[in-house]
């Protein structure tokens, strides 16, 4: 992924430079957890927070859940993935082989009903108002943007959380 790719005109459109954005974005945070034990990955890295690679992964599960099938898809009656967990999926997770593989397997869950959900709008629906679950009005491209965001602001978490662990710095 190169940033400048972004600014210059993609023969995909714009739907294509978001998707390949977050693609990017999802591979880091894969990166950021390989090789690590599950006791690794849900050791908090940087005190006082109790923040995890592990619960980055459980969040961005929720976060993808939320925006791509609950607010573009407008299935805002549905529970919010851990809607019980008002951490929102970052803190405090059990450090098992099991919690690992529910978490990825959730979060993978999400990337591809996010990515078939890419797959369904075409350029023309960028525009498109949706309603999040609060009621405010937001269109799909907006959407895509904050999501893209929210991945660039987790990943510097994760380079920070990884080099707490074992001193693995980010390429």
């Amino acid at each position: 992924m190169t940033l400048t790719g972004a600014f210059e005109a993609h023969p995909g459109g714009e739907l294509a430079i978001y998707a390949g954005y977050l693609a990017g974005h999802r591979e880091v945070l894969a990166a950021r957890c390989v090789g690590l034990t599950p006791e690794q990955l849900a050791r908090p890295g940087v005190p006082p927070s109790d923040m995890s690679l592990l619960g980055l992964v459980r969040h961005m599960a929720r976060v993808e859940h939320y925006w791509f099938e609950m607010v573009i898809d407008q299935r805002l009656d549905q529970p919010r993935l851990d809607d019980d967990d008002p951490t929102g999926g970052f803190h405090r997770v059990a450090p098992t082989h099991a919690s690992v593989e529910e978490a990825f397997g959730r979060w993978r869950e999400q990337i591809r009903y996010a990515e078939a959900c890419i797959g369904r709008l075409g350029e023309a629906g960028l525009g498109e108002p949706r309603r999040t679950r609060h009621g405010e009005l937001t269109t799909v491209r907006d959407v895509l943007v904050h999501l893209v965001e929210e991945y660039a602001r987790h990943n510097g978490h994760a380079d920070l959380l990884r080099e707490a662990i074992d001193g693995r710095h980010s390429a």
